[in-house]
């Protein structure tokens, strides 16, 4: 997910509805959640907007191929992020607004002496084109 995140452990995705993932890192889970909230650290591409307070509305751009607009609407700190996608636009599928009113969710907990994370990408389910290549991206830890 970023740099300070070292390699997880595991890495494992759960295709029955929702895009899922699921690992852990020795990071703390203030260090993990601190991490995902500086969205600039891991996530290429042009980011516009602030990351990390709740209510927060930022845009991302990769190219001519990725543009979605998000809004915080849960964070729990040191446990949970929420972003509400309020508009999107995929290049690479037939509909390009696949993203558009999906919710993408980090969960982090502690587990033995490491943390948890749980990545959903609620509403992209496997009848959208995107969902097998977004899985692909989503899985990358950087």
């Amino acid at each position: 997910m970023t740099s300070a995140m070292e390699v997880a452990e595991a890495n494992e995705v759960t295709q029955a509805q929702d895009l899922t993932y699921s690992f852990t890192v020795e990071q703390t889970q203030e260090e993990v959640f601190a991490a995902i909230n500086d969205v600039r650290g891991w996530w290429s591409g042009e980011i516009e907007g602030e990351t990390d307070k709740l209510g927060d509305v930022w845009t991302y751009r990769y190219k001519d191929i990725h543009y979605s607009k998000q809004r915080i609407t849960e964070l729990v700190p040191d446990k949970k992020v929420v972003w509400r996608v309020l508009d999107g636009f995929l290049n690479f599928v037939d509909d390009k607004t696949e993203w558009t009113g999906t919710e993408i969710t980090f969960e982090i907990a502690k587990k033995g002496d490491k943390t948890e994370v749980r990545f959903t990408h609620m509403g992209l389910v496997p009848e959208y084109e995107c969902f097998d290549k977004c899985s692909s991206a989503w899985g990358v830890l950087y």
